[in-house]
């Protein structure tokens, strides 16, 4: 479903976790393991991959709902600590994501990366994946002082790459994806094929578009930016 007029837009920014790349293998598994090392019997995988965007303390409520939230919080370093030694051991783009890159690289349209997953945590996963040196702008959860849903992290990265907020499509599988983006003047694409809780539905987001898949988020940006399969 898109409402998106073409050859409008000159740049994609795209959320990390769940829709630029896979990487619930990896969090749900660190998870999946400090769970063992309480004695605790681990998370289903759908389950834990469904909270994956709400980053560890989402992570962490869903799998120690037993903990008051001081106590949720108590275990995040070691929650960090765990997904570090396996960062991208499993995790990948999603099928057909490097080529929608690759496609926008060619045409010399710039895209970015704005995500509330700390530098720490951000950077070095984008280096393994090869992609920090491709993306025009890598804006993490600290990079400013404000994060998702406030547009702020949408506005400087339309800053660093040079092109106005209102000629950028903003990608990402949460609503606090596409409120930034709104709020930003940009248009948005809501990343239906991404950790999407089950009582969620991206339809009522507001965003301009959904995909249910990167086949259909490839056809969504390239008729966006202008250009053919």
């Amino acid at each position: 479903m898109s409402s998106l007029p073409g050859d409008q837009y000159r740049a994609v920014l795209f959320d990390l976790d769940g829709t630029l790349a896979d990487t619930a293998p990896d969090m749900v598994g660190a998870l999946q393991n400090l769970q063992l090392r309480n004695d605790i019997e681990p998370i289903s995988y759908e389950l834990g991959r469904a909270n994956v965007s709400n980053g560890a303390m989402g992570l962490l409520r869903a799998g120690f709902p037993h903990l008051d939230t001081s106590r949720q919080q108590d275990l995040i370093c070691e929650y960090i600590d765990l997904y570090k030694q396996r960062l991208c051991d499993d995790t990948a783009l999603f099928e057909g994501m490097a080529e929608l890159l690759g496609t926008l690289e060619d045409a010399e349209y710039p895209w970015g990366v704005v995500t509330n997953k700390p530098s720490h945590l951000t950077e070095p996963l984008l280096d393994l994946l090869a992609l920090a040196e491709r993306s025009a702008c890598i804006i993490s959860g600290d990079t400013l002082s404000v994060r998702k849903p406030n547009p702020g992290q949408i506005l400087h990265a339309c800053e660093i790459i040079g092109v106005s907020p209102e000629r950028v499509l903003c990608v990402g599988d949460a609503p606090r994806d596409i409120e930034a983006g709104r709020a930003a003047g940009s248009a948005t694409v809501a990343a239906a094929y991404g950790y999407v809780l089950a009582d969620d539905d991206p339809a009522v987001w507001g965003a301009d578009a959904i995909a249910r898949d990167v086949d259909e988020l490839t056809k969504i940006v390239l008729k966006g930016v202008n250009l053919k399969l």
